[in-house]
């Protein structure tokens, strides 16, 4: 490593940072690469229709903020069909659900509409407190979350009330998820004790299930590109000759530091990071350790920040039987956003 590039050297485990439930609120907005999505721009996969079909359904969703129009006798307003508070699209990783989320947002009337990832909203709930972040929420036109998960009771009862409550005052809600709303929490808890808050959750949706094939799948090996020492040595050189700021920190490193912060934090660990480094990959063996991770990746692929990598490729990492568990799907979520973000020798 050349003197400059150790001068530079930048590394996330170094950093503890904070966030207030106002600077989490603030930050409920689509990512960057998002920013003008819309239905428009949105290319649907000619050999699945239930792709065209969520893209119809999400504008006739937005075209119900419209007033109704007159008709009829002595002007009086013609019925609409009946539109849900809510629209939930289920589907695999990788077929553009967030990016129709997304363009929903958009569409939507502003300027109070939010859009964040499920933990992000939980993460506002635990900041604000209950009844301080139903208040923040209050009267926005919109509430988009993005991979909607239920990972144990308490989430499931906390997001079942918020969304009660801000249903009833006239907030509309739109979700993804790779669960379909009635089997939220399968494989996870015992779902079946708390049937009724899942249910009453689902009711306010229609729901409509996105097939189709991962747009982030690679041609080559499939697999998440690797550096051998000498090729990530040289990566570090080059960001700081090229004014980068490139982290530099060891697989483990990450990975005990990702447990002493916050997943709601995570977003500030990368903060101001043009190409995050790594040495030493290995596999995982702890399912917490795997889903802390799940969520870092989250957060650095809707900042679009390229990894530089070493030891055995990123995507492998979930090891023992995580793939074949109840967060299957949200591994491979993640290994997909993987080989989409690490760089290639």
């Amino acid at each position: 490593m050349s003197q400059t590039a150790e001068t530079a050297r930048l590394r996330i485990s170094d950093r503890t940072p904070t966030i207030t439930g106002e600077e989490i609120a603030a930050s409920l907005v689509p990512p960057r690469q998002f920013t003008d999505a819309s239905f428009a721009s949105y290319r649907p996969d000619p050999d699945f229709a239930s792709q065209e079909e969520a893209v119809s359904l999400l504008e006739s969703f937005a075209a119900s903020w419209a007033p109704s129009k007159a008709s009829g006798f002595f002007g009086r307003r013609k019925k609409e069909p009946e539109v849900k508070p809510g629209v939930y699209l289920d589907g695999g990783f990788g077929v553009g659900k967030t990016h129709l989320l997304a363009a929903l947002w958009h569409a939507a009337p502003g300027p109070r509409k939010y859009f964040g990832t499920f933990i992000e909203y939980t993460a506002l709930v635990g900041a604000l407190g209950y009844a301080k972040a139903v208040e923040a929420l209050t009267g926005s036109a919109l509430l988009c979350i993005d991979e909607f998960e239920l990972d144990d009771p308490g989430d499931t009862m906390m997001m079942t009330r918020l969304l009660t409550d801000l249903v009833a005052t006239g907030t509309r809600v739109a979700a993804t998820s790779n669960t379909p709303p009635n089997a939220l929490g399968e494989g996870r808890f015992a779902a079946s004790d708390f049937l009724r808050e899942i249910h009453a959750m689902s009711s306010h949706f229609t729901t409509l299930r996105i097939d189709g094939n991962d747009f982030r799948r690679r041609s080559t090996d499939g697999h998440a590109g690797v550096l051998d020492a000498d090729a990530y040595s040289s990566r570090l050189d080059g960001a700081a000759d090229a004014g980068e700021r490139m982290s530099d920190d060891s697989f483990d490193e990450i990975i005990t530091h990702l447990a002493t912060v916050h997943p709601s934090k995570y977003i500030k660990l990368i903060d101001g990071i043009d190409r995050i480094g790594l040495r030493d990959v290995h596999e995982l063996h702890s399912q917490t350790e795997a889903l802390r991770l799940v969520a870092f990746i989250d957060r650095v692929y809707d900042a679009q920040i390229p990894i530089s990598a070493t030891g055995i490729p990123l995507d492998q990492v979930f090891g023992g039987d995580m793939l074949s568990g109840g967060y299957r799907k949200k591994y491979l979520r993640s290994m997909s956003r993987m080989i989409a973000l690490a760089e290639a020798p």
